[in-house]
This record gives structure tokens, sequence and C-alpha cells, in this order.
């Protein structure tokens, strides 16, 4: 692929994108959005992390990618430029046509990934392939500097179906450190987690060194957690999806994921992790641990206090052998009413996932 043809990809990957940010950008508290608008700029402008940015500069942006937004909003999606390529509709590639366009760019060292990270939420991205290799009978493709991306970046997922492959995306979670470790910096806290954190890694001695090596250890803690979502996905089965499709709220969108979170990491992350004597990764893992996860499983936090104190790990195997039948059988009653009653369900599933029998308590 020569550089023009790399052009016009990347043009239709980004402009994808913008369509789904002018339909989802909105979805965010105005503090997260300006936050991450600030990161999405530094990307764009090429710019190192921590770079000072000029106020007004940033404003002119931002008002200007909204216009964009608001130029594209409800647009469809754009057939992807195939060179020299078969595409499946005479023109060019389906936007969510990932394994054929895969299929011709990995060759080329690229990377391309469509799909949902929400019920309802489209997210694609564009970049140099680094690696793949193979988990557990699951592909893992890695990719590495981004050449189209979107607002939302998360830095791994796992395919459609459950089926994989897990992707990992080493830029958007070098970003994904970058921006914790900024966070910290403007409220540290002695004796937490993340102060826990950029201790292991020297974060404060050598910014660069340590990210390297966190973004390693993180990305393995983020494969071992799309491992136990394949390992989710098969025990709970397809009806899962169309259960949270029936879901009539956000809220019980996040507690649906947070059990089902709950399920992948106390199974395979927090096991492998401890088996390993991963302490970084461990501390990393309940720096981000928070929201409707800790809500629904607030002992964790007791536990990981026991792990720090030198219990080698016994409170948290505790609340792993006791979190993984819990959440369960309440994932297990959610799709029976799923099954019983269809849509008309979702109000009774939000009910349940809500109730204080869903919070695990040791």
């Amino acid at each position: 692929m020569n550089d023009a043809e790399l052009g016009r990809l990347a043009d239709a990957v980004q402009t994808n994108c913008d369509i789904a940010d002018a339909q989802h950008a909105g979805d965010m508290t105005l503090c997260i959005y300006l936050l991450q608008m600030r990161e999405f700029y530094r990307w764009e402008r090429g710019l190192p992390f921590g770079a000072a940015l000029a106020r007004d500069a940033v404003g002119a942006w931002i008002a200007a990618r909204e216009d964009r937004w608001s130029a594209l909003d409800g647009q469809a999606w754009l057939a992807l430029p195939r060179g020299e390529a078969g595409g499946t509709d005479g023109t060019g590639f389906d936007a969510f046509d990932v394994d054929a366009v895969n299929a011709w760019l990995n060759p080329q060292g690229l990377h391309y990934g469509a799909g949902l990270v929400g019920v309802d939420r489209p997210v694609f991205f564009l970049a140099e392939l680094a690696g793949r290799q193979q988990r557990e009978g699951l592909e893992v493709h890695v990719s590495g500097r981004e050449l189209a991306r979107g607002l939302v970046a998360p830095p791994a997922t796992l395919g459609s179906g459950d089926c994989g492959p897990i992707v990992l995306r080493q830029a958007a979670l070098a970003r994904w450190c970058w921006e914790k470790y900024e966070a910290y910096r403007l409220r540290p806290v002695v004796g937490s987690a993340f102060h826990a954190v950029v201790t292991a890694y020297g974060l404060e001695q050598d910014f660069e060194a340590g990210l390297q090596r966190c973004v390693a250890e993180q990305g393995e803690t983020l494969v071992l957690h799309e491992i136990g979502e394949h390992r989710a996905g098969r025990l709970l089965g397809s009806p899962w999806g169309a259960m949270r499709m029936a879901l009539p709220s956000r809220r019980a969108d996040l507690h649906a994921r947070a059990v089902r979170d709950h399920i992948a990491d106390l199974s395979v992350t927090l096991p492998t992790l401890l088996d390993r004597g991963a302490a970084a990764a461990v501390h990393f893992w309940f720096a981000n641990f928070d929201g409707v996860r800790q809500l629904l499983f607030p002992a964790l936090d007791a536990a990981y206090a026991d792990w720090v104190r030198g219990d080698g790990g016994a409170g948290l195997r505790r609340a792993a052998a006791a979190g993984v039948p819990h959440f369960t059988r309440l994932a297990q009653r959610a799709l029976d009413l799923h099954a019983r009653e269809g849509r008309a369900a979702g109000a009774a599933i939000e009910s349940l996932l809500g109730a204080p029998a869903a919070v695990c308590a040791l």
C-alpha cells in the first residue's frame, strides 16, 4: 500500500470515528468529556504525554471538532477504500467487516478494529500491527501507533460473539496509564493503590521507562481479563447479549457489565496475578476498582488491604472463590427472567441487579 492509499484509508476510518463521536460524545459527563478531548487533541497533534497545552488553541480545536461532528451527525458509515483488494460491496469494505479488512491489512503491517463498547456505542481504529500470538486458543492481536481513532479508545477488546480475537491497543493503553498518572499527580494520596503503582514502576523518577514497564504488565492483565470474558461468555451463552439489549437504562447495563466483569476477573485475572506474584499489577487492578464493580463487591477492598498487610493473598483468594458462584448465579437469574419474558423483563432485571441481594458479602 502506498502513502496515498494509506492516507485515504486512514481518512475513511477517522470519518467513521467522527460519525460515532457525533452520536455519543454527549453521553459523557462534562468533566470526563473535557479530559478526553485534551488527550484526543494531544494524539491528533502528535504531542507527547504531559505537553503543555495552550487553552485558546485547545478551545478552538474543540469548537472545530464539534462543528465537524454536527455536520456528520446521522450520516451512514463510509465504506473503506480497498486498494487492489476485493471488497464486500463492489466499491470498498463494509466498515464492520473486520475479518476481511484485516486479511488485507495484516500482511501489510496494519490492523483495523471495529465493534461495540456498549449496547450501541461503536468504535473504530486503524493502527500499525505490533504482533500476534495465541492464548488459550484465542488469537491475540497487538497494535501499536494509531493512525485513526475516536474519542473513546478502549485499550483491549474481545471480538464479537466472545470468540476472539483479543485486541490489545498498546497506544491506547499507554495513554490510559498516562491519564491515571496525571490524575494522581493532581491529587496524590500516599498509601493508595495507585501510589503503590507509582512506586512500583518508579514513575516519578523516570516516567518514560516506568511507563514502558507499566504498559507491558498491564497489557498482560488486560489479556487475562479478556480470557476471563471469553470463559464467561461460554458460561453465560449467546442469550447474554440479547438480555443486555433488553435493559431499559444505562444504569442497568452498567450493572450487567459489572457482574460479567466480576466473573471474568475473579475466575481468571486476580487468581493468575496472585499466582505469579505480580504485585504491581494487583495494585493497578485495585487502583481501577471503583464504580458499580466496587458497589457490588465492597468486601474486595478489605481483602486487598489484608494482602497489602501481608496475608499472602489468602483473603483475595477467599473473596474470589465466593464471588464467582455469587455473580454467576446472579447472571443466570437475569438470563432466566429474559428467557421467560423477553424485552418485557428489562425492568425486573434492572431491579434484580440493583437490589441489596446482588451485593456479594463475605
